[in-house]
């Protein structure tokens, strides 16, 4: 056997590997979410709605939807990241739901039957963070990818 299987791999672009690490992340996030102790007030924990008092972390309201969410999330991460468009596709795409998961916990009173989700203004912050940071490490990644490769010395 030649050396010939490791030269027909193709190597992951940057936003491939981002998108599988940002993917991890949400996935283990969601699992979080189930597990008693790192969700405080679990025996709280409702399906939806604002009414769910458990606490990821004791921090970070969650719901069963929440932490579905999250896992979602996670499994479209990774999927998305076996191409590198498919992968910029999911920073940046998901960066913009999160941008309007932001804004809707700006605007919804949190104590609402409209906050179904449910989030708090530590889950909002963390909302803006993610979508900003998707939506920069997309952008980034994908300029990285049209840049023309350099020429080799020989």
């Amino acid at each position: 056997m030649t050396g010939s299987t490791a030269a027909t791999r193709t190597a992951r672009t940057p936003a491939q590997l981002i998108a599988v690490v940002i993917g991890v992340v949400f996935l283990l996030v969601g699992i979080a979410g189930f597990v008693p102790g790192l969700t405080t007030n679990y025996d709280q924990l409702t399906f939806a709605g604002h009414h769910s008092s458990a606490m990821l972390l004791g921090v970070f309201m969650v719901s069963v939807l929440h932490n579905i969410v999250h896992l979602l999330f996670g499994v479209a991460g990774l999927l998305l990241a076996r191409t590198s468009r498919g992968a910029i596709g999911f920073l940046i795409g998901g960066g913009v739901i999160y941008l309007v998961l932001w804004l809707y916990g700006l605007v919804i009173d949190h104590d609402s039957a409209a906050n179904f989700v449910p989030v708090n203004t530590a889950d909002n912050w963390l909302h803006l963070g993610l979508a900003l940071g998707m939506i920069a490490l997309g952008a980034a990644a994908a300029t990285i990818g049209r840049r023309p490769a350099s020429p080799r010395a020989v």
